[in-house]
Order: structure tokens, then sequence, then C-alpha cells
């Protein structure tokens, strides 16, 4: 049986500090059959000069300017030839043997498209970390948790969440995909820049059929805010606008109607927390997103034509249906209900 062609791709952006620290890690990785390329997103530190001194062995592939996370990766990705591809942060610290029990899972069914291994804290290695903890999920007004993290609130891993299984999506600091259907899906949507812009391609991979999947036997441990911190405000802005393109772009067009109008004054719930928090740019920066996403319903964001083909498929989906659904509102359970663990979540609202 031949082994898979494993590609581990970083997309990098003034991130010298964080390739320094961490690619000798990936480097150590015991997949036989591996490429690591570097695509670097027109940094104006010295992150290629690094790269070409030190790990002579490591592809890199330059962009003529920064294109997000979405427009890096793609471009760089269609460069590169492999069965798998991983694209991960430049803040993880991996272990040697970190992408053998993906693969074996992944290559178990050939509906998996996507999967994601256990992701920790770096800096508090005991606790799940918030970009993906223990897989990801969705409620039905569209608000992304994870297993082991619920908004602010993040788990201690205790084992409580060491089954292998399906979720709704993987986080993109560690995501695991098959080529062939990452260029069916189209890659990723560029509208997004950053931030849910894996969310969106997980959905649809879901709705196309496909199968995203978590493994804990495979751990890694993220920095976060390597580039965005929690606390920028163009953050805020872009988790709020992407939210309200995620609902445009997945569900069927009525039901977006519904729950994107409801959404809109849930968010000036927050809009309003922030004000009272003396937090006026976080404020500001949902009020901007709202604006952004009211012109762009005015004009089609999306080139690829395989995105334009499979917004008319969406239409065809009952979104309760898919696993890693929550048919509950996490924001109700979470603030009113006082329910702050996966594991306080009843079963059967489980998709």
């Amino acid at each position: 049986m031949n082994t898979p062609k494993v590609a581990v791709v970083i997309l990098n952006w003034n991130g010298v500090k964080y390739l320094r620290d961490f690619l000798p890690y990936v480097q150590a990785s015991t997949w036989p059959n591996l490429d690591i390329v570097v695509g670097d997103n027109a940094s104006s530190d010295d992150s290629v000069a690094f790269l070409r001194e030190n790990y002579p062995s490591v592809r890199i592939i330059e962009n003529n300017d920064n294109y997000g996370f979405t427009g890096g990766y793609n471009r760089v990705l269609a460069q590169v030839e492999a069965d798998y591809y991983i694209l991960l942060n430049s803040d993880v610290e991996v272990q040697p043997n970190w992408i053998e029990p993906v693969i074996a899972l992944m290559e178990t069914d050939e509906r998996i498209a996507a999967a994601a291994p256990k992701i920790k804290a770096y800096h508090n290695q005991t606790h799940f970390e918030h970009a993906g903890a223990a897989g990801g999920f969705i409620d039905k007004f569209g608000y992304p948790f994870c297993r082991g993290r619920i908004f602010y609130d993040i788990e201690e891993d205790k084992g409580q969440y060491e089954q292998a299984g399906e979720v709704f999506w993987a986080s993109g600091a560690a995501m695991f995909i098959k080529k062939h259907l990452w260029d069916l899906a189209g890659g990723f949507d560029e509208t997004f820049f950053a931030h849910m812009e894996e969310i969106d391609l997980c959905w649809r991979l879901k709705n196309m059929g496909y199968k995203v999947m978590y493994c804990p036997q495979s751990v890694v441990y993220h920095v976060g805010g390597g580039t965005l911190n929690a606390e920028n405000p163009f953050k805020t802005y872009l988790n709020f606008r992407n939210n309200l393109l995620l609902l445009k772009n997945n569900l069927p067009f009525w039901r977006a109607v519904w729950v994107i109008g409801l959404r809109f004054w849930m968010d000036l719930l927050a809009l309003l927390r922030f004000l009272m928090e003396g937090k006026r740019k976080d404020a500001w920066a949902i009020s901007r997103a709202h604006q952004n996403f009211v012109r762009r319903l005015f004009k089609s964001g999306v080139k690829s034509k395989k995105l334009k083909a499979y917004r008319k498929q969406a239409a065809s989906i009952n979104f309760k249906t898919l696993t890693g659904v929550y048919t509950r509102s996490i924001v109700w359970d979470f603030f009113v209900d006082k329910k702050t663990r996966f594991t306080d979540l009843v079963e059967k609202d489980l998709h």
C-alpha cells in the first residue's frame, strides 16, 4: 500500500519568531512521505531570508501581497501537489507522530474530507485552546463553539473528549484536508479574508455530503492570536461580518433571511455590551461589520464558478440534520442557563 503524500503548509506573515520557535517541531514529524511548505504573504520582516538560510529543505512560495488567510492559502495551495494538505498555523507546536493517527482515521472512509487534532493551549497545556479545542460545532443561529470551549469558557482536558468522531468544523489552526476535495469545494471563499473561513469550507463540504472529523489521538499546542489578538477591533469586525457571511453562504435563502434578521438584533446587544464596558472601538467594529455585510448583499463577492454553483446546491439542504449542529441557542444556554461545559448540553439537541 502506498503511503499518501502529505504537505504541511504554513502560511506566514511577519511571523519569523514563530517560524524560529516552532518549525523545528514540524521538521521532526515522522510521517515518511512529507513535504513542508511555507507560503509567505509578502512579509516585511526577515521571514524568507531566515528560511533560506536555516531551512533549505523547506519549500518557500512567495505571494506578492498580503491576501489574508483565505487568499494566501488559495494561491499557495494551487502550487502544491499532495494527497493531503495540512493547513498549520505558524504558532503551533506539534509532536513527532502527530500526522499518523489523523491520516489513518481519514483513510478509513472516502467520505471523510477534513479532520482536526485535539488542540490545546501552548501557554496552559492542561487546558484546551480557543481555536478548535476538541472539535467544532455550531448552533441553530450560526454561533460556532467547540467541545471544550464555549465562548470564553475554556475547559481543562481531563480526558473527557477522547473519542474520535464527526464534528461540524475543523480549526484552521491545524486542518487536515484531502487535496481533491479541497479542489472540489473550491478552497476558501476569499471574501472572508480571515476568521471563520474554515467553518465556511467545512459547512460547504458537509452540504456536499462529506464528513469532518475530530481525532484526539493527535495533540497539538497552539499559542493563538499570533497575527490578530483577541483585543484587536479588526478581529471583532471580521468575526461579526464573517459570521453573517457564513449564514448567507450556506443556509437556504428563506432560513438565512430569518436567521440573519434575528442575528442583527442579537449583535446589537453585543454592541451595547461593548459600549457599557467602554470598548467603543469594538462597538464601532460591529457597526462596520453590519454595514459591509449589507453592501455585499447587492453584489456577488464570489468569483469562483465552483462556489457559485455550490450556493445553488446549498438551498436544498436541511441544516438541522447535519452532524455537529446544536439545535438550541448556545447563547441562551450559556449566558442564561449557565451551561458552560459541552457536557452540560443535552445530547438529544446535538446532531
